[in-house]
């Protein structure tokens, strides 16, 4: 009986090792996303709020300048200073989504999706229950939906994606899914693009599932627990 109770404690300290270590690394990950995302977000804001502002002054000023009859020249400056205010603009939404906090996640995709409206057909229904989460959770689940569609984009040959949003007793829910060539999950498991939706999906302590069909699409599967959100309470917004 003492080798038994003795084998069973080996066992138990071992298993609390492991379960330590589990938490440990888990604690990482959030970590280095938490300063990721602060790092996108402070070079992000100062491209939107500092370079973005001056482009406009600029442009404001160009306008009422006297170019004493050199139309042309105005306009191809103008032009220019449009294209480099767009340029600073869409540099800054793909490091850190400034506005979203203000904005909310539905709007923010719904732009996302105006935007590629021209390159591929995205439909979203969102559960009319859905009320806004924490920051760090809309950022990462923008940032996985984001990383989705340009995969989709760059390697699927998809027509159409659908986003599902749904608030459940217990969980949030979160369904993207394609209907393009889809992928084998352990060739392409370690690419950039996978690796980052998971580390997301990781640093919010949520399972997921991915369900590929070859020539017939993709769809990620997510469920956020709720008692995990109060986690993120002093995450950086």
């Amino acid at each position: 009986m003492a080798y038994r109770a003795f084998i069973t404690r080996i066992i138990e300290e071992k298993n609390a090792q492991y379960e330590a270590e589990v938490h440990h690394q888990k604690s990482l990950v959030l970590e280095n996303i938490r300063a990721q995302e602060e790092e996108r977000k402070r070079i992000a804001v100062m491209i939107h709020d500092d370079i973005g502002n001056r482009l406009n002054i600029l442009s404001l000023w160009l306008n009422n300048l006297d170019t004493k009859g050199d139309e042309l020249i105005r306009k191809n400056i103008a032009a220019q200073m449009s294209s480099l205010i767009d340029a600073a603009r869409t540099i800054s939404h793909s490091l850190y989504p400034v506005n979203l906090e203000s904005v909310g996640l539905v709007l923010y995709i719904e732009e996302l999706m105006a935007n590629l409206s021209h390159r591929i057909n995205i439909s979203l229904n969102v559960s009319p229950k859905y009320k806004k989460k924490n920051i760090f959770i809309e950022v990462q689940l923008y940032r996985i939906i984001q990383e989705f569609t340009t995969n989709v984009l760059k390697h699927s040959e998809a027509t159409r994606v659908w986003i599902y949003i749904k608030d459940n007793p217990d969980n949030l829910s979160v369904v993207i899914s394609d209907n393009g060539q889809s992928f084998e999950y352990e060739a392409v498991k370690k690419g950039m693009g996978i690796k980052n939706i998971e580390s997301r999906i990781k640093s919010m302590n949520a399972a997921h599932k991915w369900k590929n069909i070859l020539n017939k699409g993709s769809r990620l599967i997510i469920k956020i627990p709720y008692p995990n959100e109060s986690s993120y309470q002093d995450s950086p917004d």
